[in-house]
C-alpha cells in the first residue's frame, strides 16, 4: 500500500471513529426535556432518539464494535504506513535494530495522537455543544448500523445484560427528575443569562414552600388585632383606624375562642353606605379556616384552594391559637419584595454594607437569604431568629445578649416580656467560629 493510499484509509478510519463518538456522546447528553419538546412538536426522530435512551443496548454495542475495529484497522494501517520512514530517518542516528524500535514507537505515538485528537476529543467536544440537534441527525444512520449488525448486536447485547443480571444491576436506565435536578437547571439557566436572577430566585421558592412550615411566615398571636363580638361600633373604627389589615378574627372573649373573621371590604362597604357597624346589626360574620400549626406552606395553599379562602387562623395541639395567616404572606414567600408584606414595617432592614436590623420573629430562611449564609446549626429546632438565639444561648435572652455564626454577630437590642423585639446583626472583620456571650 502507498503513502497516499495509507494516508486515504487513516482519513476514513479517523471518519468513521468520529462517527462513532459523535453518536455515543451525543445520545448520552441529549436532555429529555428537549427531546419530549421536539416530539411533541411533530419531530419523529425525538422520538427515535427517545426510544434509545431508554433501551441505549443495542445502541451502544454498535458503537463500540465500531470504534474498536477502527482502532485496531488505525493501528494496523499507521503502523505499516508511517514506519519505514521513521525507520529510514532514525538509521542515520541509530543501529538499524533500535531504528525499527524507535520507528515502531513513534508511529504508535503518532496514530494514536492523530485518533486522540480527529476521532475522539474534537467529535466528542462538538456533541457536548448541541446534542439534541446532532443526535437527530445520527439516528437515522444508527438504526440502518443497528439492523445491519443484528446478529452480532445481539450476541454482545444479551452476554452484557446476562452479566448485569448477575450482578443485579438494572439494564434500563431509570430516569427519574427531582426538584434539585430543577433548581440545578434553573441556576444553570441564571449563570447563562436564560433566567433572571428574580426569576431564579423566584422558582427557588416554590420548592422551598413544602419544606417551610406555615408557623415561619404567621402573624405571631400577639400581633394579632382582633374584634370581640360585643364591641360598640367606636371601638372597631378605631381599631381599623390604628390597625388597617385585610380581615380581622372575631372573637367570644378572647383569642382562643375564635367565631370566625370579617372581611375589611364588607365594613368598607357598610360604612359607605351608612349602616351600622356592629355584629349584632348585621356585620357579616365569615366562618374561619382553622389550620394546625405544623404544615408546610404548600398544605397551606390547598387548603386555601379547596375552601375557597385567603385567610387562615392558625392553632396548635391544644388547640389555642398561636396566629394567622392569609394568602399574601405564602406568596410573599414565593414572590420576596416583589409583593409587600402584610405588617407595617419590613421585617429585615439593611442600615449598611454590614449591618442589619431584623425582627425576632423574621423566619430563619429569611434571615439566610439576606446574610448569605450556607447552613445554621440544628436549623430544625427552631424556626425563627428569636428561636436560634435562645437555641445559641440556651436560655430566653436578655438585651444585649449576643450570639456569632458564620461570621455575623448577633445581639439582642430589644425585649419586651420576653420576646425578642430586635436584634442588630453585624458583619465581623474575620470569621470565627460560633458562640454565645451574656450580657456583663
Amino acid at each position: 500500500m502507498t503513502l497516499t493510499q495509507s494516508l486515504l484509509t487513516i482519513a476514513a478510519l479517523i471518519a468513521t471513529s468520529a462517527f462513532f463518538s459523535l453518536a455515543e456522546i451525543c445520545l448520552a447528553a441529549a436532555r429529555r426535556l428537549r427531546l419530549r419538546q421536539l416530539a411533541d412538536d411533530g419531530d419523529a426522530r425525538a422520538e427515535k432518539v427517545l426510544q434509545l435512551q431508554e433501551q441505549p443496548g443495542h445502541y451502544f454495542t454498535v458503537v463500540q464494535i465500531g470504534l474498536n475495529a477502527v482502532a485496531i484497522l488505525g493501528g494496523v494501517v499507521g503502523e505499516g504506513a508511517f514506519s519505514p520512514y521513521f525507520a529510514d530517518l532514525y538509521s542515520n542516528w541509530m543501529n538499524p535494530e533500535l531504528a525499527q524500535r524507535a520507528a515502531f514507537l513513534s508511529s504508535f505515538v503518532l496514530i494514536i495522537s492523530i485518533f486522540l485528537i480527529f476521532a475522539d476529543l474534537f467529535p466528542k467536544r462538538l456533541g457536548m455543544n448541541e446534542p439534541e440537534r446532532l443526535a437527530l441527525r445520527l439516528v437515522g444512520p444508527m438504526q440502518f448500523l443497528i439492523t445491519a449488525f443484528k446478529p452480532l448486536v445481539w450476541l454482545f447485547t444479551h452476554g452484557t445484560d446476562v452479566l448485569f443480571k448477575l450482578l443485579g444491576m438494572p439494564t434500563q436506565r431509570e430516569e427519574t427528575i427531582t426538584s434539585a435536578d430543577i433548581l440545578a437547571m434553573t441556576e444553570a439557566g441564571l449563570r447563562a443569562g436564560v433566567l433572571a436572577e428574580r426569576e431564579q430566585q423566584v422558582i427557588a421558592n416554590v420548592f422551598e414552600l413544602d419544606t417551610r412550615p406555615v408557623s415561619s411566615v404567621m402573624t405571631s398571636r400577639d400581633r394579632v388585632i382582633w374584634f370581640d363580638k360585643g364591641e360598640s361600633e367606636s371601638i372597631l373604627r378605631a381599631r381599623i383606624i390604628a390597625e388597617p389589615f385585610s380581615a380581622y378574627p372575631v372573637c367570644d372573649g378572647d383569642i382562643d375562642h375564635v367565631l370566625g373573621y370579617v372581611d375589611a371590604k364588607d365594613m368598607f362597604q357598610r360604612v359607605l353606605s351608612g349602616q351600622p357597624l356592629s355584629f349584632d346589626q348585621g356585620l357579616p360574620l365569615n366562618k374561619a379556616l382553622v389550620i394546625p400549626d405544623r404544615i408546610s406552606l404548600t398544605e397551606v395553599l390547598e387548603q386555601f384552594r379547596q375552601a375557597h379562602e385567603d385567610f387562615a387562623i392558625v392553632v396548635n395541639e391544644y388547640s389555642l391559637v398561636v396566629g394567622v395567616i392569609t394568602l399574601n404572606d405564602v406568596m410573599s414567600t414565593v414572590m420576596g419584595d416583589l409583593v409587600p408584606p402584610s405588617d407595617e414595617e419590613q421585617q429585615i432592614v439593611r442600615r449598611d454594607e454590614n449591618s442589619w436590623l431584623i425582627d425576632g420573629v423574621t423566619p430563619i430562611q429569611d434571615v439566610q437569604r439576606a446574610l448569605d449564609i450556607d447552613e445554621m446549626p440544628h436549623v430544625d429546632e427552631y424556626e425563627t431568629l428569636a428561636g436560634f438565639l435562645m437555641y445559641m444561648l440556651r436560655r430566653v435572652p436578655k438585651r444585649t445578649d449576643s450570639a456569632t455564626w458564620a461570621g455575623f454577630k448577633f445581639e439582642v437590642m430589644d425585649v419586651d416580656s420576653h420576646r425578642i423585639d430586635q436584634v442588630m446583626v453585624t458583619r465581623e472583620a474575620a470569621r470565627q467560629p460560633a458562640e454565645a456571650s451574656a450580657a456583663g
